[in-house]
């Protein structure tokens, strides 16, 4: 048989161990695996929102959705809540489901703009099925042969723990330690991690999960570290647990307030809770106070500051090594796309996986995807800062008048003068997604497309209506969101029941 190759991950958490076992999964006839990490460094642990990909991910490599909720506490989660963004008082949802029904030529939103011109239509809201069971709190994972689409909010401390127990059980060797010392090949690779307990691990290929540290990438390795500070001000969070003081909602909250925005994560067992501000705008003091006096429950655990830089390394993939999550870049949790990053890093790194020492055109592909992919979602986020009407503040009026990258602003203006939307390049954010953040804090473009008028207005009306129609029926169908969650992944909620009996 042929020798393995070494893969050395360095550093655990949620980037370390799904790295670990997306890759003893998919390729663990061929690696021997080894992860790194010290009971002694902390993990961020707060990436407790995901987005609908990763259900897809998970069923790539193997995991049982229903045994990965119970052991994470985790609740479904359909959208997210953004309350206060566009104007003060005033909410929106940007949720996973699709509006309305789809055409080649039109979008649904330009008929439903129709439909309003000439004094019909209500809200596009009303034509979303996952934002309409959201805001009812109804959840299923499928209606009949409807799919839903959704995503999960989860305990991503106890998810490592989950990805640990089953990536030792197919083979991958845990070593305790802290890395003190990197040595290199005279070529640059890197050749061998030294822990403070004596051990030297050796390999044959890297993959950086140390964080914001980013020790083997960037520290020894040298690769720049790209800062986008100047798009995306927020450097600093606090997060905190409170108790559940409701039945969890399947979706996420994001209130806006004076100087950064909290976040609101229902799991089965409590809520996660932070608040994400700039130290430019916002001292510590005041931002934790202003978390500690908008929370929902008592607090079950002592605030925890964390500070990040907004940017990525210029490259992901050199020399060895490829940094996975922290260690090659962040961006603000605004929409969750955290984890996601990494999945679709683990999918592209075993895609392109090294087949011999020379990697220079796998790891420039790598990189060129990995630098869209980024620049995408950065583009998407700073949307909602900037989309707004706000000027309370020192905070909002940064966003309000400061540049934004060409790319988003050729967006911007051609919705606003003709209602065009499109996916962005990787495939993330679909139309849906840009229209309703878009519409949702203020933009409504000024006209549409031609098309929409093909449909005679009683023969539009009366189709708007039907789907209408359809999607309260289906509403009306499906269970609570605690009721589902109860029967489907009881790991917490139906055991209260029990003991309270």
């Amino acid at each position: 048989m042929n020798k393995k190759t070494k893969v050395v991950i360095a550093g655990g958490g949620t980037s370390g161990w799904l790295s670990a076992y997306s890759l003893i999964a998919r390729l663990g006839a061929v690696l021997d695996i080894t992860l790194i990490e010290s009971d002694h460094i902390g993990t961020v642990g707060v990436g407790e929102a995901t987005i609908p990909t990763m259900r897809n991910y998970h069923q790539l490599i193997g995991i049982d959705e229903q045994e990965f909720m119970r052991a994470t506490q985790a609740t479904f989660k359909l959208g997210i809540e953004f309350e206060n963004w566009g104007q003060q008082q005033q909410s929106y949802m940007h949720s996973f489901g699709e509006i309305g029904q789809r055409s080649w030529m039109v979008e649904f939103h330009e008929f439903w703009m129709e439909a309003k011109a000439n004094g019909f239509g209500g809200s596009l809201d009303d034509y979303c099925l996952e934002l309409k069971a959201a805001k009812a709190n109804k959840f299923a994972t499928k209606l009949g042969n409807r799919s839903i689409n959704y995503a999960y909010h989860l305990n991503a401390t106890a998810y490592a723990q989950y990805l640990r127990g089953k990536s030792e059980a197919l083979g991958v060797k845990r070593v305790e330690g802290k890395i003190t010392h990197i040595s290199n090949h005279a070529n640059g690779n890197i050749s061998c991690l030294y822990l403070d307990n004596g051990l030297q691990i050796d390999g044959d290929f890297f993959i950086d999960c140390t964080g914001f540290k980013s020790l083997l990438l960037g520290e020894s390795l040298g690769v720049v570290f790209e800062d986008w500070g100047h798009y995306l001000a927020a450097d600093s969070a606090f997060a905190v647990q409170t108790e559940s003081v409701e039945d969890p909602k399947p979706f996420t909250v994001a209130t806006a307030h004076s100087a950064g925005w909290q976040w609101r994560i229902p799991l089965q067992h409590r809520t996660g809770n932070g608040l994400v501000f700039s130290n430019q705008f916002l001292g510590d003091q005041a931002a934790l106070d202003l978390l500690t006096q908008n929370l929902k429950g008592k607090m079950i655990s002592e605030p925890r500051k964390l500070k990040f830089r907004t940017g990525r390394r210029q490259k992901a993939w050199y020399k060895n090594c490829v940094a996975i999550g922290l260690a090659n870049g962040f961006i603000e949790p605004l929409e969750s796309t955290s984890i996601h990053l990494v999945t679709t890093a683990l999918v592209r790194l075993m895609k392109l996986f090294p087949i011999s020492e020379s990697t220079s055109f796998q790891a420039e592909r790598f990189n060129q995807e990995t630098n869209k992919e980024l620049e995408s979602i950065r583009d998407f986020i700073i949307l909602h800062y900037h989309l707004t009407e706000r000027e309370d503040s020192e905070f909002w009026r940064h966003y309000k008048n400061m540049q934004i990258p060409e790319t988003l602003n050729h967006r911007m203006q051609i919705f606003k003068e003709n209602a065009y939307a499109w996916p962005d390049e990787v495939g993330l954010f679909r139309v849906d997604s840009w229209v309703q953040v878009m519409m949702g804090q203020g933009i409504f473009p000024k006209q549409h497309h031609l098309g929409a008028k093909v449909i005679e207005t009683k023969g539009l009306h009366q189709q708007l209506s039907s789907y209408k129609q359809m999607v309260e029926k289906a509403v009306a169908q499906l269970p609570t969101h605690v009721d589902f969650l109860k029967q489907y992944c009881d790991s917490h909620l139906q055991q209260m029941e029990k003991e309270q009996a």
